[in-house]
């Protein structure tokens, strides 16, 4: 089964269910076993220079020698099977990748679920991580992989990708799905080249955002999906194979770009 292939498949397999604990993520697993060129996911560990604090990730590695690394950064709801899964995707393309638990130290494998008191927790949890520390603790994966080195976020994950672009050091080029925040983060302007990733029937991040967004980095490639949030999401109402395969595909290309 080719990486395309074992990527569909476990999208599929999320379709009837929303994102779960780190605990489920053997179901995916077991789908990747049979898929040549992915790996199992580990958990590993990494040390934030923020407050020496020991945080949990998720660690995908390629069947070969490694071409980079990529930083994977989640949503508001934890490390889940969705973010897994784009580990793998990024392993699959050659590189290694690693997501930091951003939300450790609230709570140990941090999860929310994908409903309304899931989504409270989960915007609490971003309440509560300071941007110095979540950027701390994205250096510490950026630090603990192979040169070059990229960082991919979605949702919360694509404001963090942005404030890493603008603030982590190591880094070659990000990539950005989603983002609503980035919006309000302007201030802070990546050193290296972001590209960002949008859903035209977004309805949490309303247009004139994503317009002053792009008139705040006229530089940065910005591309309208025919897609709702969540996009690359399996398990989500909003989730469009097509485009996130898309996005995936550009992502690939533009961090190819910048060696």
């Amino acid at each position: 089964m080719t990486g395309a292939a074992c990527a569909r498949a476990g999208r599929r397999a999320n379709l009837k269910g929303a994102p779960s604990p780190l605990t489920s993520l053997r179901a995916l697993d077991e789908t990747a076993s049979a898929c040549d060129g992915w790996r199992m996911i580990e958990t590993v560990t990494l040390t934030s220079r923020h407050d020496g604090f020991q945080l949990s990730a998720l660690s995908a590695q390629p069947a070969g020698g490694s071409i980079g690394g990529v930083v994977v950064i989640q949503e508001i709801f934890g490390l889940t099977e969705h973010i897994a899964d784009m580990c793998r995707v990024f392993a699959d393309a050659g590189y290694a990748a690693v997501a930091p638990g951003l939300f450790e130290r609230i709570e140990r494998r941090f999860h929310a679920d994908l409903d309304p008191a899931g989504i409270e927790k989960g915007r609490s949890a971003v309440t509560a991580s300071p941007w110095p520390q979540v950027v701390a603790d994205i250096q510490a994966a950026i630090d603990a992989l192979p040169q070059p080195r990229y960082v991919a976020g979605f949702c919360h994950g694509a404001a963090a990708a942005w404030m890493a672009a603008a603030q982590c050091t190591g880094l070659k080029a990000a990539s950005c799905f989603y983002g609503r925040l980035i919006a309000d983060l302007l201030d802070n302007q990546p050193k290296v080249p972001v590209m960002l990733h949008y859903g035209a029937r977004d309805a949490s991040i309303p247009p004139e955002n994503i317009e002053r967004v792009r008139l705040a980095a006229p530089d940065s490639p910005l591309y309208l999906y025919d897609a709702g949030h969540g996009f690359c999401r399996a398990g989500s109402h909003d989730f469009d194979q097509a485009a996130c395969d898309l996005a995936i595909s550009r992502t690939l290309d533009w961090f190819a770009r910048w060696r």
